[in-house]
């Protein structure tokens, strides 16, 4: 019996997917004023819609998880953390989602709006895999690998990143085209615990790869 091997180092169309974790208006156009600074600064729109780009010329498809979390967060659990989700010690409440289904904030943002071909992803966990046909719609589509980006890095994407590692899906994280504000725990997962689940790649690097 063959060997599963994810060595192949292309980005062929026939075998990878790019996976733009909830690339929603809610976060990539927040109404925060150092929020839309930050993004700016680092360029992750332009970034997002030139991976995006690059996937789309050889034929690529875009799978899009996206938080579709229902009103009043009856599909949330309430729990007891140290910390609110920016690290503030102490929550006053339970950390809840953001943005809930049907509202402009939780629709895909315009620059990297999905065609007809690509798949929309709900789903209610960090995780893009956890209860959602993510896995299945990559493998019937022969899909082996993904090709990773978003936000936030210590929420979303590294969910997403285990997940698909214990799946036995290839991996290549695009560093300039994901974000967290949180310190330093962006870098921190790029430089020392996502090198050993995939590889870590800039955008010119992934799109130099792709393939049809």
């Amino acid at each position: 019996m063959a060997k599963i091997s994810r060595l192949q180092k292309e980005l062929s169309a026939q075998h990878v997917g790019l996976v733009l974790f909830d690339s929603l208006n809610g976060y990539l156009h927040p109404p925060e004023a150092g929020k839309v600074q930050f993004l700016a600064e680092r360029n992750i729109l332009p970034n997002l819609a030139r991976l995006q780009g690059g996937a789309r010329k050889v034929g690529m498809t875009t799978f899009y998880p996206i938080g579709q979390h229902g009103p009043n967060n009856v599909d949330s659990v309430e729990r007891l953390t140290d910390t609110d989700m920016d690290l503030t010690p102490g929550p006053k409440a339970p950390i809840t989602p953001r943005f809930h289904k049907g509202s402009t904030d939780a629709q895909i943002a315009e620059e990297v709006s999905p065609l007809e071909t690509d798949v929309i992803v709900p789903k209610n966990r960090w995780s893009s895999f956890f209860q959602t046909n993510l896995d299945m719609q990559l493998r019937v589509r022969g899909i082996d690998t993904i090709v990773l980006a978003g936000g936030s890095t210590d929420v979303g994407i590294a969910s997403t990143m285990f997940a698909a590692r214990d799946l036995d899906y290839g991996i290549v994280v695009v560093r300039d085209a994901c974000f967290s504000a949180r310190g330093n725990n962006h870098d921190f997962f790029m430089d020392r615990v996502f090198p050993r689940m995939g590889r870590v790649m800039n955008v010119d690097e992934a799109v130099a790869l792709m393939t049809a």
